[in-house]
């Protein structure tokens, strides 16, 4: 298998940890977006407990946490995001009420009913979107909402390449109905549900990517994983230009019953 073509979970997590902490982004999606998201999520208090669940360097959480009152905990298993994301709190002036913590999404250590809404964007595929808004639900408290970004198929019926890729990389890749169906089925009201506006790929995820990548091979000149990292980020935005009409991220929003 050429390294173009082998899954991100392939190469070593050190050096994609490195990679993503010089990006504002670690998946797609806009402060727009985020916002968005949010303005379907009600009763937001400044006694409210969110939880953004493989928040990264904190892009996304920010952006959540200038909009929504109330105590919101980062949470992510690479140290060296959440040491990024506790700087960012500080420098903008939010640590009084956001924090990151290292944890891992699949042992979380929240109490039963415990918190608001939980948040997710680009990350519940480390645990599966079944396994993560099922897992989750003990979490929330009744009429608590979750709000995750999920890949997504936007046709029933694509070609073999791309469809060959992500079944691969990510197997639990499904329709947009067939999703919204597991959201109700794991007791949830769907609340909304959109698509992520190109932009939110190649504006806010992509681009900003090309100066970084120069740093990264540059550093790591020489080194064949480094090397082939970079080429498999650049083989996956290929594919996302080339077939964009079939696939992309999803916001689900839903509310537990």
């Amino acid at each position: 298998m050429s390294n173009e073509h082998k899954s991100i979970h392939e190469f070593d997590f050190n050096l994609i940890c490195e990679y993503f902490t010089h990006v504002e982004r670690q998946g797609p999606g806009s402060p727009e977006i985020t916002i968005k998201a949010l303005s379907f999520v009600e009763n937001l208090t400044s006694e409210s407990r969110i939880a953004d669940i493989g928040c990264g360097t904190g892009g996304q959480t920010m952006v959540l946490a200038q909009h929504a009152p109330g105590n919101v905990t980062g949470i992510d298993i690479f140290p060296q995001f959440i040491e990024q994301f506790n700087i960012n709190t500080a420098q903008l002036g939010l640590n009084d009420r956001v924090k990151g913590i290292v944890g891992s999404m699949d042992n979380l250590h929240f109490k039963n009913e415990e918190l608001d809404l939980i948040w997710s964007e680009g990350a519940i595929y480390n645990v599966g979107f079944e396994r993560g808004i099922n897992e989750w639900h003990k979490f929330l408290k009744t009429g608590g909402y979750l709000a995750v970004t999920e890949a997504s198929w936007f046709t029933d019926e694509r070609p073999a390449e791309i469809n060959d890729f992500w079944n691969d990389a990510y197997p639990e890749i499904d329709t947009i109905p067939n999703k919204v169906a597991q959201m109700q089925k794991a007791g949830y009201i769907p609340v909304a549900t959109f698509i992520l506006p190109e932009s939110c790929w190649t504006e806010h995820f992509y681009s900003p990517q090309a100066i970084a990548q120069e740093i990264f091979l540059k550093k790591h000149a020489g080194n064949k994983m480094a090397e082939g990292f970079i080429a498999n980020q650049r083989h996956e935005m290929e594919l996302y230009n080339q077939y964009k009409a079939y696939y992309g991220y999803v916001f689900y929003i839903g509310k537990k019953i």
